[in-house]
């Protein structure tokens, strides 16, 4: 099961980020579980500086952008 996170406080970026992801790990066809970590200590013990960012499996893949599910699909995988 891959561990998909979403690093930022909740904003609409965020909101976009998260639907982004979720639509990718569902075309993909894998399990998978979203954790919203929106503390801001939390955000920064992964070395992030702008949000929104995704993490997979613990590992920051993209921070300050929102990338497409198509661009996801590759993090993912």
């Amino acid at each position: 099961m891959k561990k998909l996170q979403i690093l930022g406080t909740g904003c609409e970026k965020c909101k976009k980020l998260t639907e982004n992801a979720e639509k990718a790990a569902k075309e993909l066809g894998i399990e998978y579980e979203i954790e919203k970590v929106t503390n801001i200590n939390e955000i920064l013990k992964f070395g992030v500086m702008v949000t929104p960012a995704l993490a997979v499996d613990g590992k920051v893949k993209v921070a300050g952008n929102i990338p497409s599910p198509e661009a996801i699909k590759k993090l993912i995988t």
